[in-house]
């Protein structure tokens, strides 16, 4: 039995072990390329930058200013982080109010949030541009409204779930010393709510920060977020300076993932807890 044991965990570990080796050389591959010639990049993608191939930091300086990066990634910054915060905000309160109240209203809107997960963004995104053109929602504070709604059915179905294993014998306590349900939210319940907080606010926040159609959709060249940006890294014809393309995708990826590494203790007890109880 042990030695089953310890063969199975061997055999995960080798498997383990070569998805993440799978995962990680692309990007190893995109740093390395960042500091070549863009002439070897396509005839050498393996090499290592060498005396001859070898340019320093000029690829992220030349990449960086050809684009305006600083001004992109104002409105990344922007566009993400205030997404994040209204759909935490609002989807939370959203999923307390459906999770104890309990009638065919509130059932109703669990289980439209929870089908409207299944639609694809290319099945509404022609009804969805003219709509967001119609409302004057083409604009920095317009997306923030759009990703809300994009946002909403996989973080109500989350903060729903976890709200679930919420004794609700705090609530009551919190009634009899004399709190209104804002407050009952505000003090008592929103902090418990941190850990899937976290986790919606990690997923959310890959996804709008990396997200390239809707931007490009609703604002076009008018915002240009990093993701629009980066492809206007073509020269004449076409043709792409791939030194600068992949110098410019790694400094994309420094916050996300320093973001990413702050919080992640929390992402897997939210999943579990907000997934599993809904």
């Amino acid at each position: 039995m042990q030695e089953r044991r310890r063969a199975a965990n061997i055999i995960t570990y080798v498997v383990l072990t070569v998805l993440a080796v799978a995962f990680l050389v692309p990007i190893a591959l995109v740093i390395m390329n960042s500091f070549k010639n863009k002439l070897y990049i396509s005839d050498q993608p393996f090499a290592l930058p060498g005396e001859g191939t070898f340019v320093g930091f000029s690829n992220y300086i030349e990449g960086l200013t050809k684009i305006k990066f600083w001004n992109s990634i104002g409105y990344s910054l922007f566009i993400t982080v205030f997404s994040v915060i209204i759909i935490i905000v609002c989807c939370s309160m959203t999923a307390w109010f459906i999770t104890r109240v309990k009638g065919k209203i509130s059932s109703f809107l669990y289980y439209l949030f929870v089908a409207s997960m299944v639609v694809p963004f290319q099945m509404v995104m022609y009804t969805m541009t003219k709509t967001a053109d119609t409302l004057h929602l083409n604009n920095l504070v317009g997306m923030l409204v759009l990703y809300l709604g994009f946002g909403a059915p996989m973080a109500v179905f989350m903060f729903s779930g976890f709200v679930k294993g919420v004794p609700i014998d705090l609530e009551e306590a919190a009634l009899i010393d004399g709190c209104n349900p804002i407050s009952m939210f505000t003090k008592v319940i929103f902090p418990i709510l941190k850990p899937i907080s976290i986790t919606v606010a990690i997923l959310d926040a890959m996804w709008i920060w990396n997200d390239f159609q809707l931007p490009y959709l609703i604002i076009g060249t008018k915002y240009r977020t990093v993701p629009v940006a980066i492809q206007y890294l073509k020269t004449g014809y076409g043709s792409i300076d791939y030194g600068h393309l992949m110098a410019v995708i790694v400094v994309a990826l420094i916050p996300i993932v320093i973001f990413y590494f702050c919080c992640q203790k929390y992402i897997i007890e939210g999943i579990v807890d907000g997934a599993v109880k809904g």
